[in-house]
């Protein structure tokens, strides 16, 4: 089966858990590779919904293993009540890995991503306060705090003695904060690493084993390519790299191992906060998919943007990334549209272009090139095959196959495990 590197192909909240949770049954291991509690995935089993901010989607299934890998940045008190909630739940957390390379959110940076984008001003980013950026910031300055500090404890406290007095520079010189004791850190960190330490082990042993066995293992992104932080529109992007290779380093796993890159998209375009969104729906239309959609951040609640769906997007998606099997998610939330639109290119100082630009000016101000469609005007959510979806929307299928360049193998029609078409046998 190999590894299967799954990431969203558009600005993140493209369905991954769902399709995650689909696959995880007959995975070995499920691997978050990166980001933070910044995300959310949302999987539905026998309508009970399930939010997760850290834990991988596959933790659902007792026998599939779920690490969160080296590339993530976790909060241990938010980690700690998602595993209390699961728990409550009757979930089986047995099988749960964290890393000792993964880093931690320490007290300060939640407080530090307030106040520097409240200094931002009219530049913000519409960051969610988490901690998750200047955590990142940290591990690449190499004074960042890792899980396996909580199993050394004095070794913790050494680099305290270093590392706060300047976070409390900062805080108090340059904001006027109040700053941070180190014994109230220690004290808040020392319960951290009893009531985790269940969990913190090296998972390069167990993950190299079922790579070398063949064994089916899943790796979960965050976010999306457009909110990579190299690829995606930047400075509007997250603070890691949602893009396959940031999932292979964020894994530890090399990329001859990888049999399988599939990217998720919705069947329209979504994103939250600031920055492009080239085909964004400001109007009645907008407001209709964001509700019908039920368009709001697992995490943080804020109303998602909404616009047609973005063919340069998804081109720019397939090749970066690699991708060769596309799931496609929220086919059902177009159901009742009488006519559809796809973003073919873009039309900028007189030039069409086929990506997405680098520049953000260019990208905020380009006119978007739509071919339309007609709608199919009837439910999809009881098809369960491929041959079951009205005539149109499978030409809206093969469509958005043929402009991404890449098969669309898996369709979800609903949030239920069982509202999903597989295209894949193998699947």
């Amino acid at each position: 089966m190999g590894v299967i590197v799954c990431v969203g192909g558009q600005w993140g909240d493209e369905g991954k858990g769902k399709v995650v949770d689909l696959l995880a049954e007959q995975a070995r291991i499920v691997l978050r590779s990166q980001g933070g509690n910044n995300a959310g995935h949302t999987v539905v089993v026998d309508g009970v919904t399930f939010k997760f901010n850290l834990i991988p989607s596959g933790i659902l299934h007792p026998e599939t293993i779920c690490v969160i890998g080296n590339g993530v940045v976790l909060d241990p008190k938010v980690l700690l009540s998602e595993v209390a909630a699961l728990e409550a739940a009757g979930a089986d957390l047995r099988n749960l890995v964290i890393s000792e390379r993964a880093h931690m959110i320490m007290p300060y940076h939640p407080t530090l991503d307030r106040l520097e984008e409240s200094a931002r001003g009219d530049d913000r980013l519409g960051t969610t306060f988490r901690g998750v950026g200047p955590a990142y910031s940290d591990k690449v300055r190499r004074i960042g705090f890792r899980v396996g500090d909580l199993q050394k404890l004095r070794f913790l406290e050494k680099k305290l003695d270093f590392v706060l007095p300047l976070k409390n520079d900062i805080l108090v010189k340059l904001y006027g904060a109040v700053p941070f004791t180190k014994e109230e850190i220690l004290s808040e960190y020392t319960e951290y690493a009893d009531r985790l330490d269940r969990f913190i082990r090296d998972p390069f042993p167990i993950v190299q084993d079922a790579v070398a066995q063949g064994s089916r293992v899943i790796l979960e992104g965050a976010q999306g390519t457009m909110l990579d932080l190299d690829l995606g529109t930047y400075p509007y992007v997250t603070s890691s790299y949602p893009s396959s290779g940031g999932a292979l380093a964020g894994a530890g796993i090399g990329p001859r191992h990888v049999t399988t890159t599939l990217g998720v998209f919705k069947a329209y375009t979504t994103r939250v906060g600031y920055g492009p969104l080239p085909t964004e729906l400001e109007g009645s239309l907008g407001e209709y998919l964001r509700e019908r959609g039920s368009e709001y951040g697992t995490t943080t609640g804020r109303s998602r943007r909404v616009g047609w769906f973005d063919a340069p997007v998804a081109r720019y998606a397939v090749g970066v990334n690699g991708i060769d099997s596309i799931a496609l998610t929220k086919l059902d939330v177009l159901d009742e549209l009488e006519e559809l639109r796809i973003c073919i290119g873009y039309r900028s100082k007189g030039e069409i272009q086929d990506h997405p630009m680098a520049n953000i000016s260019h990208l905020k101000h380009l006119e978007p090139v739509y071919e339309e469609l007609p709608g199919w005007q009837g439910s999809t959510r009881d098809a369960r095959h491929f041959e079951d979806l009205p005539e149109e929307a499978r030409a809206y299928v093969e469509r958005i196959e043929e402009l991404a360049g890449a098969r669309v193998d898996l369709i979800s029609v609903g949030p239920g495990r069982d509202q999903t078409i597989l295209r894949r046998q193998e699947w």
